[in-house]
């Protein structure tokens, strides 16, 4: 009955495809002949000759979606990745449609109206599959359309994710009840759930309770048992998902990637590569510039106050540590006494420091004194948001003391950072700020950085910690 379900949906999906392929390829052709936002032909090719590519089109765009899986179950992904692969097979099937048009050379077809389509089909296609799952996701709920499974581990990682799948009732997954890795404790219950044997008659539990996945979670130190378990269940018709305990180690953005047909998993990662590479740095240049056009007459008016009230050079200098442990000089309005230093060695800064020029508190409370930063910023040696850069000869003390401290290094150093618009700035908790600083790592998008830009100019530049 389950498999009936799957490929009645299966069919369903195909079926909405096509509706959205045709009303896609349709809206292009009126939009680019009919709608005037770009002059048309002379003469407006008719509307059949552009019918008949619905009939390549429509068993190419099923062969590529099924290439790439857009029609098997996506219980467990997420809507933002079945978009994703929708524009890659778009994008390909798009291409391949293109190049077969060189075959009717008896028509010219307007290249404008393919881009239009390849963009709008994407749009209704991604529109109509997170409807889809919506509707899915309702049903499921109401107890419909469900997958009963098997956790085979009792431990951490095994208790982790029965305590998600329950979280998420929309997947339609119902746990049955666990495998343990030895036969102890059978029949005894871990946080509601039973455990109802062991790998020995892990078969015939599947077909007693009518199992279609069998999700392995055993801990790092048993993993030796994993061929055991998959030789059992060989022959069974189930799905079966590992969870590899490896992610015990994973330090930031852990994933699993496909290399040649061997699964790589990464432990320890940067979010920017890629398209997010240029987006941020866009961000960058464009937000620097405009801070330091529009603050120019400001800065110059400070330089001439530093000039006039303290001996020695308006800009300092400082040797800070910034993206991958590169060491950069990181520019400032100066706000203390010329070799304020000498004495004391490299310290932090505190409050009612002796060694700030009148003119130089002021700046500091103000985080004034970071306006020139905007400089590093354009020069790329830092961003506008990200963990704030530490100077070389202290991160060696921090670095023994604060487990991950290094980690801070993956992204490029920030004017403003998660954790100075969280209050972790000044001498404040070094580790709750490297605790905010991983966060942002973990969880970078643009739109957490125009949150934090955000954050910064509502909280204002005036802080309690800032001297």
């Amino acid at each position: 009955m389950l498999k009936k379900h799957s490929k009645f949906f299966e069919s369903l999906l195909l079926i909405v495809d096509w509706v959205c392929l045709s009303t896609a390829w349709m809206c292009s052709y009126y939009l680019r002949m009919y709608s005037g936002i770009i002059p048309a032909y002379k003469t407006i090719p008719p509307l059949k000759i552009y019918l008949m590519l619905l009939f390549f089109m429509i068993p190419l765009w099923g062969m590529v979606f099924k290439a790439f899986g857009l029609y098997r179950p996506r219980r467990i992904s997420t809507r933002f990745s079945e978009v994703i692969d929708i524009g890659k097979a778009s994008t390909f099937a798009t291409l391949i449609l293109v190049s077969l048009t060189f075959l009717f050379r008896q028509y010219e077809f307007s290249r404008l109206t393919f881009f239009y389509f390849w963009l709008i089909n994407i749009v209704f296609l991604s529109l109509t599959r997170i409807l889809f799952r919506a509707f899915l996701s309702f049903i499921r709920k109401k107890g419909y359309n469900r997958r009963f499974a098997l956790v085979v581990g009792t431990e951490k990682l095994g208790q982790e994710l029965v305590h998600k799948l329950r979280s998420h009732l929309d997947l339609g997954v119902q746990i049955k009840g666990f495998i343990a890795n030895k036969p102890d404790n059978i029949g005894a219950e871990i946080q509601g759930t039973k455990i109802l044997g062991s790998h020995l008659n892990i078969r015939e539990l599947i077909k007693k309770h009518g199992i279609d996945i069998v999700f392995i979670a055993l801990p790092y130190h048993a993993h030796n048992q994993l061929k055991d378990i998959l030789d059992y269940i060989a022959d069974e018709p189930v799905s079966v998902i590992v969870l590899p305990d490896l992610f015990e180690f994973a330090t930031l953005r852990g994933r699993i990637n496909e290399f040649d047909g061997m699964p790589l998993i990464t432990l320890c990662d940067t979010p920017l590569y890629g398209w997010n590479i240029i987006i941020k740095r866009s961000l960058d240049i464009v937000f620097s510039s405009f801070i330091l056009i529009l603050l120019s007459p400001f800065m110059l008016i400070i330089a001439l106050l530093i000039k006039l009230t303290s001996a020695g050079p308006v800009f300092y200098k400082q040797e800070r540590m910034g993206l991958d442990g590169k060491i950069f000089n990181m520019i400032k309005f100066r706000t203390m006494l010329v070799n304020a230093e000498a004495e004391t060695g490299p310290v932090w800064a505190s409050k009612d420091d002796p060694r700030c020029t009148n003119i130089g508190k002021f700046l500091r409370m103000t985080s004034m004194d970071e306006l020139p930063q905007f400089f590093n910023v354009l020069k790329g040696n830092m961003s506008i948001v990200g963990p704030r850069p530490e100077r070389p000869v202290l991160i060696e003390n921090f670095r023994d003391k604060i487990p991950k401290y290094m980690l801070r290094h993956k992204m490029k150093a920030g004017i403003t950072g998660w954790a100075q618009v969280n209050g972790w700035r000044g001498s404040t908790s070094l580790e709750k700020r490297i605790e905010y600083d991983l966060y942002y790592i973990e969880n970078w998008s643009l739109y957490l950085d125009l949150k934090i830009i955000w954050l910064t100019i509502w909280n204002g530049l005036v802080n309690k910690n800032a001297y």
